[in-house]
């Protein structure tokens, strides 16, 4: 088998060169982190989760007209995406006051909002990943004023359709996390969403209990984050309605 060259790791994924021009391979780990990395774990199984539920509501999202970098999933663990230049912001879109925006403006976990906020991180992890405001954005050249019109209305649609997505299965969509990319043919620029959807990326509650079925299970030490995404996937019909969480292969004597 040719080795394949890495062309980007993060904390949860990494990109290889694609087997066209234009595409990379994403690999999804089961590396775990929260804080910025003070906190690290592997979860076995997260990353197959992951590639399922985001290959899912990125193939969701280009059959309604919302363009993404995904194109196809390859195996349990990868996908072909399209090469994106990637905007260095961080789009958060919050419904329900959680995390950071409770502890900043003091508002209570839990609190609906009275509309979708849209917020944007500058992605830096030196800097903490700072919340900014359009202005910065503009002023420092990371996008433009119709970008901006553009990624907000994007969100915005991921927003609705991500909502109604969940409510069908009984979970609540408190707040998300998206990046966009930008894709080129010839003169024409268009935006894209890019990197992954899934429990890592968004903050999911069960609406009738509030139990935490996303990334806050091991941010809190609320129990096992494998049966959280299981359970996700489950109820989206990704996996199986008997699934169990995904643990290493036994080797039987």
């Amino acid at each position: 088998m040719a080795r394949r060259t890495k062309v980007y790791e993060g904390k949860a994924k990494i990109l290889y060169e694609g087997p066209e021009p234009g595409t990379y391979v994403q690999y999804f780990k089961d590396d775990t982190s929260a804080g910025d990395g003070a906190k690290k774990a592997q979860i076995e199984g997260k990353g197959v989760l992951n590639n399922r539920l985001s290959e899912y509501f990125m193939s969701g999202l280009n059959e309604i007209g919302v363009p993404t970098h995904f194109i196809k999933r390859i195996n349990m663990r990868e996908q072909l995406i399209r090469a994106v230049e990637i905007i260095p912001l961080e789009v958060v879109v919050r419904n329900v006051a959680a995390g950071s925006i409770s502890k900043r403006l003091g508002i209570e976990e839990g609190t609906a909002l009275p509309r979708p906020i849209v917020e944007f991180y500058y992605k830096n992890d030196d800097l903490h990943d700072p919340l900014v405001s359009e202005e910065h954005i503009l002023a420092f050249g990371w996008a433009t004023h119709q970008d901006l019109d553009d990624i907000v209305a994007l969100a915005l649609r991921v927003n609705d359709f991500l909502s109604g997505v969940m409510m069908g299965v009984g979970i609540k969509l408190v707040d998300f996390k998206i990046e966009i990319g930008r894709i080129y043919d010839g003169d024409f620029m268009r935006l894209v969403v890019a990197d992954e959807i899934s429990p890592d990326s968004c903050r999911l509650w069960d609406a009738k209990t509030g139990q935490k079925l996303d990334k806050d299970v091991f941010r809190r030490d609320l129990g096992n984050l494998s049966e959280a995404y299981t359970e996700v996937a489950r109820r989206l019909g990704v996996m199986p309605s008997n699934a169990t969480p995904i643990t290493k292969p036994k080797l039987m004597n």
